[in-house]
């Protein structure tokens, strides 16, 4: 082996590691919307690493960024499993990502500017903060011992408090006063810690854990398509699509490089949709672009596109390890509901900061009405019937915000806002 293969070799390892330690910076938030939402999580782990080798396909392997769960789909996917059943919900979310398929190209055809007019903040900002207020009784229940719906007592209320108040207090000393890249992973340390005190409760099972086998296929559930619960996931798609402009405009800035036009916003969303198509073929939750994974390629200044073909990899190889999902599906209730008070109100606040970076004036009447309506349509339970489909939560929200910033007029004497998105474009 001459020196130079060796110097090769060494580079592959050190890739592989850091792309280990990739994948575990994004392992929490990755496992925890199946968790959640009921799915498989060694089938998330699949679709993960799979969905990011696609998206290096798409963008040609230039963007150092990885795909995972998407927490914007927790709550239409709780909703659709309850309603039609898993694989409806799955082909509702297969056509989520068609639709960002269909956007790579409208991108194609007239540019980024269309979307952005169409998406502006006055619409994603509230939009994203009905998704974080909607869960929110889901996380208060689980983190009092119950189930999502509050219906059932799973674990005695005053030992639920104690489980989830000491995962909810560890996520954020660890988010807060963390270093390195224990900061990047506040959400696995609250996890862990959680589940050490179940444990010392008495709050726990391994029973299935025990029974399980070490290694096998991951259990893929097949889509079918309604209608109903097309109609009811594709709105979904509009705020998450647009925070796919600041994801990648995140990483533009961290590396130096500027993404949006090489390979372009068009390849990067093309491949976030395809990603999301085949993660739901396959019985996986929508797939999109990690802000985790970012700040831990600013920590390490690892900057190298081939660090997350490492990071995939390995996610697919532990979606072999079938004693692994037995194991996430384990964590007691509380655990999950202290992490998830604390997620959803994170949630919520990233779309409130989405209408405060981009300047808007709230008390303007446009705005103001906008913003209501988005907000309370979504929260209130305002249901729309048509032909026989009900239209309501988010989806009701997506829609109403679309629909009044393309028919109101602008307030006389306004001068239009610019999105740090357009200016970015511009």
């Amino acid at each position: 082996m001459s020196q130079s293969d060796v110097h090769a070799y060494i580079f592959r390892l050190k890739d592989s590691l850091i792309g280990a330690q990739m994948l575990f910076v994004a392992f929490g938030a990755l496992v925890l919307v199946p968790i959640l939402t009921g799915m498989n999580t060694n089938v998330a782990l699949f679709t993960a690493g799979v969905g990011t080798l696609i998206f290096q396909v798409c963008t040609r392997g230039k963007v150092p960024i990885f795909l995972a769960s998407s927490f914007a789909f927790i709550a239409p996917i709780i909703y659709g499993v309850e309603t039609w059943g898993l694989p409806a919900t799955l082909g509702g979310m297969v056509m989520a990502g068609l639709i960002y398929v269909v956007l790579s190209f409208v991108i194609r055809w007239r540019g980024t500017d269309i979307i952005l007019r169409l998406l502006p903040p006055i619409v994603t900002g509230p939009v994203i903060m009905v998704i974080g207020l909607i869960l929110a009784p889901s996380g208060v229940h689980m983190a009092l011992g119950r189930t999502g719906d509050g219906a059932t007592v799973l674990v005695p209320e005053g030992t639920a408090i104690i489980i989830s108040m000491v995962a909810l207090a560890t996520t954020v000393l660890v988010s807060l006063l963390g270093r390195g890249i224990l900061r990047l992973i506040p959400i696995l340390c609250g996890i862990c810690t959680g589940y050490i005190c179940a444990i010392i409760m008495g709050v726990h099972d391994f029973s299935k854990v025990l029974t399980t086998p070490w290694f096998g296929m991951p259990p893929f559930v097949f889509p079918e398509f309604n209608i109903e619960a097309i109609l009811f996931i594709i709105p979904i798609t509009l705020a998450p699509a647009i925070e796919h402009f600041g994801d990648i405009i995140a990483i533009s800035s961290v590396t130096g490089k500027d993404f949006l036009k090489d390979p372009g916003i068009k390849n990067t969303m093309l491949g976030d949709g395809i990603a999301t198509m085949v993660a739901s073929l396959v019985g996986g939750p929508p797939n999109t672009t990690y802000s985790e994974v970012t700040g831990a390629v600013a920590l390490t200044r690892s900057f190298n596109p081939a660090i997350m073909t490492w990071a995939a990899i390995c996610a697919i190889a532990l979606s072999f390890v079938t004693k692994l999902g037995a194991f996430l599906s384990s964590i007691p209730v509380p655990v999950m509901g202290g992490i998830m008070i604390l997620l959803f109100g994170a949630i919520m606040v990233v779309g409130l900061n989405t209408l405060v970076r981009a300047g808007q004036d709230l008390m303007e009447p446009r705005n103001m009405a906008i913003v209501a309506l988005i907000i309370i349509f979504g929260v209130g339970g305002m249901t729309f019937d048509i032909d026989g489909f009900p239209l309501k939560g988010i989806g009701l929200a997506a829609i109403t915000g679309v629909v009044l910033n393309l028919i109101l007029p602008q307030t006389r004497g306004h001068k239009k806002q610019t999105t740090p998105q357009q200016k970015k474009a511009d």
